[in-house]
């Protein structure tokens, strides 16, 4: 219970400090433009339409936008350089069988989920309201929040997943790219896809507070992960800005070796329990090689 206090008197706190700072900021002369389009879709569409049918539309849209850089970058020559696994190129007929998966989960595996996201923000009376909008700083601290649990959730079931006897069923799919790009982040046996996707779930369901924030935390979660699925390592990548962001190195080493690096977005949880041991252990190796033919 103390700790259970202690938590929620933190994520106060937090709040009540990022509401401060935020009210010494200027004003959007953005706001007033969206404030009339989201009156606007409010007036044109059930609730229910602008969860369940707009966010699967935002999906999609965010899903198909960051992911065609990766793809297009495998045309630019001068682009390999940043690519991290430089001597793999997937197919295209491989990206084609990927996509015709990844089309399956999206209609079959997320709509479903997102069409039960929305009758929970009709059962629990979530606002949809423009007037209880919080503001962008309160969204990207919740945002924070969300992925704080939804890594934590991944860490440990990702984990699982890897078990020697479970594996071959399910999350083995996920691998059978060694060398991962953007689209491949949603590329699982269904199964797999709803055991880890429940952190994403369980993330909004505890600290949504608008509707709105579907759509915030959806489009954070999905960049996110094209990102660490892309396969190269971009850089003034503003995502490395975030505080212990794991990015396409970590990651793309869990593809690599199939062993360690379990975490979705930050990297506590395996230095905590010693998983990166082999991913610190070759990036060492990396940077002595690279000294050496300099």
């Amino acid at each position: 219970m103390a700790t259970s206090g202690s938590v929620s008197i933190f994520i106060s706190s937090a709040s009540l400090a990022v509401e401060y700072v935020g009210s010494l900021l200027p004003e959007n002369p953005l706001q007033e433009p969206f404030k009339n389009a989201w009156n606007c879709m409010l007036n044109n569409y059930t609730k229910s339409q602008v969860t369940t049918w707009g966010s699967f539309i935002l999906h999609e849209a965010v899903f198909l936008l960051f992911s065609l850089p990766g793809f297009l970058f495998q045309f630019i020559p001068y682009m390999k350089k940043y690519k991290i696994q430089k001597n793999k190129q997937e197919s295209l007929e491989n990206k084609w069988k990927c996509l015709k998966v990844i089309s399956f989960n999206h209609f079959c595996i997320q709509l479903p989920l997102i069409c039960g996201l929305s009758y929970f923000t009709e059962y629990f009376n979530i606002p949809y309201d423009w007037e209880r909008m919080p503001r962008w700083y309160m969204l990207l601290l919740r945002c924070f929040g969300c992925a704080v649990i939804e890594d934590t959730w991944h860490y440990f079931l990702h984990r699982l997943l890897h078990h020697k006897r479970i594996y071959k069923y399910i999350h083995k799919i996920h691998h059978e790219f060694e060398a991962p790009f953007g689209m491949e982040a949603e590329y699982a046996h269904p199964l797999d896809l709803l055991i880890l996707e429940t952190g994403f779930v369980l993330a909004f369901v505890l600290l949504c507070d608008h509707a709105v924030f579907l759509w915030v935390w959806l489009t954070f979660r999905l960049i996110g992960a094209i990102d660490v699925h892309s396969g190269y390592d971009i850089p003034f990548n503003p995502l490395n800005l975030i505080p212990f962001y794991a990015g396409s190195r970590h990651h793309d080493f869990h593809h690599m070796n199939f062993t360690g690096n379990y975490a979705s977005t930050f990297t506590w949880w395996d230095r905590i329990f010693g998983t990166d041991s082999q991913f610190n252990a070759y990036t060492e190796k990396m940077k002595k090689l690279e000294k050496k033919t300099e």
